[in-house]
């Protein structure tokens, strides 16, 4: 049995309306970790048990971790989450109220990830939050659910990327349920935008720093099966403004009556935008589970 629940693919009447043709949210801030994270750290957990692992360790900048610590109590796997200095302390708190282990390492998740690895060389099962074939299947699961709900293909998807993960298993689903030539649109905000940048050399870029308030996007080098399979599929990558991200989340939230993380804000930004996007749209809402009230207020004073 899978580690995620089906989640809702909903019309949005607003975005409708603003865009002229139907929008629709595949909405995965409805997974039990609060983001569709929930679907490939579940496929990695389900590959640590299948394992026989007796530990499992991942990194994460929050919602991987959250995930990965829901997916690890479900089954019963201790599991240690190694987050960066930035992660909030509602995150934390959050990983930890699953059964997690919670370390602090580094400024970025880049500096997290690399104590992770050594961690699991100590007898763990290392989960990667992004670039392993079982995260890309499981985010694949999401359009699968799509191919059953829409009677044909969207013309256009838009889709948030960090590090790939959920780009590259968008672009796996579209293949496995035969829609392989819709037109997809990338969206990093400025300061998280490692897959434009490797686009744009033609081979994977390491930012210097990551300098965006969408913390959850923030891997300094995307994956680089997500950079083949983007120049592959002829994916368009755009960028945001952080306020741009903060004000889409917010006309979201009065919208749709959900909050997600400025992450999620980047694709929705593109989606009330006025760029040209074939229709109907689909719309991957990722979620966030460090989406709070009191969040909003600071990001809103970042911005501002």
């Amino acid at each position: 049995m899978p580690l995620h629940i089906p989640t809702p693919l909903v019309r949005s009447t607003p975005l409708s309306a603003h865009r002229g043709t139907d929008v629709w949210l595949k909405l995965e801030s409805a997974q039990p970790a609060g983001s569709f994270k929930q679907r490939g750290m579940g496929a990695m957990v389900e590959e640590a048990v299948a394992a026989g692992a007796e530990r499992v360790v991942t990194s994460s900048g929050g919602n991987a971790g959250l995930a990965v610590a829901v997916c690890c109590r479900e089954v019963g796997i201790p599991c240690v989450v190694v987050v960066p200095r930035r992660t909030g302390e509602l995150m934390k708190a959050r990983i930890a109220a699953e059964g997690a282990d919670v370390r602090v390492h580094g400024e970025v998740w880049d500096d997290a990830h690399e104590h992770a690895t050594e961690l699991a060389a100590d007898g763990g099962f290392l989960v990667h939050p992004f670039d392993h074939p079982a995260v890309w299947r499981g985010n694949a699961t999401l359009v699968h659910e799509v191919a059953e709900a829409m009677p044909s293909p969207p013309g256009s998807v838009v889709v948030s990327v960090g590090g790939g993960g959920l780009l590259a298993g968008v672009l796996q689903g579209l293949r496995d349920v035969g829609w392989a030539d819709v037109p997809v649109v990338a969206v990093e905000t400025h300061g998280t935008a490692s897959l434009a940048a490797a686009l744009a050399a033609g081979r994977l870029v390491t930012l210097p720093d990551i300098t965006s308030i969408a913390l959850t996007l923030g891997a300094k080098t995307v994956a680089e099966e997500a950079r083949v399979r983007s120049v592959e599929h002829g994916v368009r990558a755009v960028q945001v403004s952080d306020r741009a991200a903060v004000d889409a989340l917010e006309r979201f939230l009065f919208d749709h009556r959900v909050l997600v993380e400025p992450a999620c804000g980047a694709a929705l930004a593109v989606a009330y935008g006025d760029d040209e996007l074939p229709g109907p749209v689909l719309v991957v809402v990722c979620g966030g589970a460090a989406a709070t009230p009191e969040a909003l207020e600071g990001w809103r004073t970042a911005v501002r």
